[in-house]
């Protein structure tokens, strides 16, 4: 067999069941002789997109996705996608065509691993075949341990050439977890209950170690309220009288309020990393800080105890301790925190009932999101968002349940994420209604990756804030936008969903919006196409901002 083929049988050993691809790469035919289904996108970013969407649902369960694009422009092309699968901590193995050996290293040819080593946990070169399962187990480890991210292993033309008589020398990696330090953790316990106001600060890790129902268990037994990051928003039902909801830039009022009054901050499966998307931590907090990377400890904050762990361990093992320290039932018998939660919460929805319910013209953006949330049915779906105003205006107001029922990110906000990551996320679990939720800037960004789900069957729903503008644009261009019209789009988003062969659906008046979706999750199931909502809308510029 050729290096190709060896490498095709790893990934089936491995339980790979397909390949995000574009659009040339001697693996795509290796693969899909071992079985491997190969689905090739409009462009690179797509497919790597919907490779991180699949991750970001099945790492726990131990299944990532998988990129492979040609050499030269399919690498050069890959950039974007890979740096934000890097911001955001997401796992996939990344499997580029090298140029050669004789010639890698030769400008201008575009080497892939040193040019990708700021945005990959680990980068390796095949430079020869007798290599590959020793570079495989390596990926492969780096993939699964550790602080989550991608991995590359550029494959070289020549290398790839040669005759590889057996792959037997490949071992699969096992995935190890780590626990935190027993006298750390014991201490942790203590400064927490000890707290006036403490509050919980839980991330993705937290989603991807499967610990939801252990974060859950925590809060109750200690009665601390939670806050999500953008990507941990569904590591707690926030439905939950001790949920305060998600901080992207934009936040529910509760959060803005106890990341202010709060003492003691314990964060767990989190970087706590700064960003222009998310919330910063106020000063002159006790920090406990449990993450798996070692390297976040002291990172942007100081942190006054560090737990260096998996995310479910550290939250069983902080169970079990404060159990021993305050008895089984814990403080599930006071309900100060609950009945403050829930008075917040009432406070700023009577606050914003007026948007969530508005009858004008143009559709206002939350009173579509009003109607998605009051349509959907949140146990059975997938929601995302898309960058900016879209992202900002429906995270506070999008109930997620479940885990996984919301997929929010946003260290870097591509535009055009939305479609593919909900596209792979759909690969995850076809009976999940896939819905995501971006401004008509972001569909021309990946719009015609709709053709994508629907030639390979892979049906998703869309919905477009067709506002004609780029939103909150002519407050930063005003001369630009205002004289020469800069950044206002225009188009048929639903005439572009039927092109290309899926079902379109122009929406004008909010009574439309409940029945549209209810049509789209049927159109999705019984016809397998993919359907969009073009929702004629007005530019709104209130969020829900609580900063001092």
């Amino acid at each position: 067999m050729n290096g190709y083929e060896a490498i095709a049988k790893i990934l089936k050993l491995e339980g790979f069941e397909w390949l995000a691809c574009f659009p040339s790469n001697p693996l795509i035919e290796a693969v899909a002789k071992e079985g491997i289904r190969p689905i090739v996108f409009r462009q690179e970013r797509g497919g790597i997109m919907a490779a991180d969407g699949f991750s970001r649902l099945m790492a726990e369960k131990g299944k990532y996705g998988v990129f492979a694009c040609q050499g030269g422009p399919g690498v050069e092309n890959a950039f974007g996608g890979f740096a934000q699968a890097w911001a955001d901590g997401v796992p996939i193995i990344f499997l580029p065509d090298g140029p050669g050996t004789d010639v890698t290293d030769t400008a201008p040819n575009f080497s892939a691993p040193p040019n990708y080593q700021g945005i990959m946990k680990w980068t390796g070169s095949i430079n020869s075949g007798e290599r590959i399962p020793d570079l495989m187990r390596r990926a492969i480890s780096a993939l699964k341990n550790g602080r989550p991210g991608p991995v590359m292993l550029e494959m070289q033309r020549d290398a790839m050439a040669d005759d590889i008589s057996s792959i037997d020398a490949y071992g699969s990696p096992k995935k190890y977890v780590a626990a935190p330090s027993k006298v750390e953790l014991r201490d942790a316990v203590k400064r927490l209950l000890a707290a006036r106001r403490p509050v919980i600060w839980a991330g993705q890790g937290v989603l991807y170690s499967g610990g939801s129902d252990k974060l859950t268990e925590l809060a109750e037994l200690t009665q601390i309220a939670v806050i999500t990051t953008m990507p941990g928003k569904s590591a707690i039902d926030e439905r939950h009288p001790l949920s305060l909801g998600a901080a992207n830039r934009t936040a529910p009022k509760g959060v803005w309020e106890w990341l202010k009054t709060s003492d003691v901050l314990f964060a767990i499966g989190a970087s706590l990393s700064k960003t222009n998307y998310g919330i910063n931590i106020p000063a002159g907090k006790t920090l406990i800080h449990s993450t798996s990377n070692y390297a976040d400890i002291d990172k942007e904050y100081p942190t006054d105890i560090g737990l260096l762990g998996d995310a479910r361990k550290t939250l069983c093992m902080m169970i079990d301790e404060i159990k021993a320290q305050i008895g089984e039932e814990g403080r599930k018998s006071d309900t100060s925190t609950r009945e403050a939660v829930a008075e917040v919460k009432k406070e700023w929805l009577d606050e914003w009932a007026g948007l969530l319910n508005s009858d004008m013209s143009p559709i206002n953006p939350y009173r579509l999101v009003n109607e998605i949330n009051k349509a959907v049915d949140h146990e059975n779906t997938v929601f995302t968002h898309d960058a900016g105003h879209p992202r900002d205006q429906v995270m506070p107001f999008y109930t997620a349940t479940v885990p996984h029922s919301y997929i929010g990110w946003g260290k870097s906000t591509h535009l055009g994420y939305g479609i593919p990551l909900m596209i792979g996320a759909k690969i995850a679990d076809p009976s999940k209604f896939c819905l995501n939720f971006m401004g008509d800037a972001a569909f021309g960004m990946s719009g015609l990756d709709l053709e994508t789900s629907n030639r390979n069957g892979v049906p998703i729903t869309t919905i477009v804030l067709n506002n004609g503008t780029m939103g909150g644009y002519n407050r930063a261009l005003p001369t630009a936008m205002g004289e020469y019209g800069a950044g206002n789009m225009t188009g048929d988003y639903a005439g572009v969903a039927e092109a290309l062969g899926g079902v379109g659906i122009k929406i004008e008046d909010p009574s439309e919006i409940g029945p549209a979706l209810t049509r789209a999750r049927q159109i999705n199931l019984d016809d397998g196409k993919s359907v969009l909502l073009d929702v004629k809308t007005q530019q709104e510029l209130k969020f829900s901002v609580y900063a001092d």
